[in-house]
């Protein structure tokens, strides 16, 4: 499949949806009990599900079950295109866009959109060479909000915010390779060096702006002062400031209106598309996220924060 035209068509069939999933899913294909994690089951056709053999077990479970896609009553044709929208989109593709094109309602559409986002979240990624690494601020001026809307202290979910009433973002990016991005409550010289040891190789160099919490990590480290020059030699952080122009062109055109506590979910959208951008087709993105799927369950009430979920306080 190399066009969404061509996806359509494929992912037409339930059956199809189905079986695309379950290879993706489990090793060779092999479905595996979710209670038992026996691979002796029985293919129910009538119900679209199997039963596992087991004597101790004999529960039946979909291929739905243990992944973002657990107890949705929308069906895994329209989940794959959704897929294939998200992680193929430049910019991003908004919930209204996805409820028009696929049929649902705008509210589930932001909820599907924000369950895929979870797969996509690449866990345990160490950057490592030639490192760039810097920080930004997302959010709109304090001036133009509505007194009782400012910030003072803290972000709109408790989340603390910069003293420019934006919330705080620190990325790294493997020269001309992978990017980390996440969502702090401040820049200071404990967070920075926390970031960079939790995700940057031992041995690798950094390079920066001036900012002096930087100065004194483990790494090799070089700096730029941005008000002499932007470029000296190779010592330069163009390519994360790029990553920062594709993560607010997302924000404040696609998206228009994101909540600081639903942020980090927006950069680990973005991150994955960057990070897979040159070597992986749309196909390719699509299965990826697939086989990410399992393991990452969100409820709405985890999403919309009314109960604690393993993704909570991500700052």
């Amino acid at each position: 499949m190399k066009t969404l035209l061509e996806a359509i068509r494929h992912f037409s069939d339930q059956q199809t949806c189905i079986d695309t999933f379950a290879r993706l899913r489990w090793d060779d294909g092999q479905p595996t009990c979710p209670t038992c994690s026996g691979q002796d089951v029985l293919w129910l056709k009538n119900q679209r599900r199997w039963k596992c053999r087991a004597k101790l077990c004999k529960r039946q479970f979909s291929v739905k079950v243990g992944t973002i896609f657990e107890d949705s009553p929308i069906g895994l044709d329209k989940w794959l295109l959704a897929i294939w929208l998200l992680g193929n989109c430049k910019n991003g593709v908004s919930s209204y866009e996805v409820s028009r094109d696929l049929g649902v309602t705008q509210k589930t559409a932001w909820f599907m959109l924000h369950r895929i986002r979870t797969a996509m979240r690449d866990d345990g990624l160490m950057l490592s060479g030639l490192i760039e690494m810097d920080e930004t601020f997302v959010g709109g001026k304090v001036k133009n909000m509505h007194k009782s809307k400012r910030p003072v202290g803290t972000g709109f979910s408790g989340i603390p915010v910069g003293a420019s009433g934006k919330t705080i973002v620190v990325g790294m990016l493997e020269r001309n390779g992978r990017v980390r991005a996440q969502v702090v409550q401040d820049r200071t010289r404990d967070v920075l060096h926390k970031l960079a040891n939790e995700n940057i190789a031992p041995g690798s160099e950094l390079m920066t702006d001036e900012w002096h919490p930087y100065k004194g990590s483990e790494f090799r480290h070089q700096d730029i002062n941005h008000a002499e020059a932007y470029v000296q030699g190779r010592v330069h952080t163009n390519g994360i400031e790029n990553f920062w122009s594709l993560l607010k062109r997302g924000l404040g055109g696609t998206y228009i209106s994101v909540e600081p506590f639903h942020l980090f979910r927006y950069i680990d959208e973005q991150a994955f598309r960057y990070n897979h951008r040159k070597e992986w087709s749309d196909e390719e993105r699509t299965a990826q996220v697939l086989t990410q799927a399992a393991g990452k369950r969100l409820t709405y009430a985890q999403l919309t924060g009314k109960v604690a979920g393993p993704e909570a306080n991500r700052v």
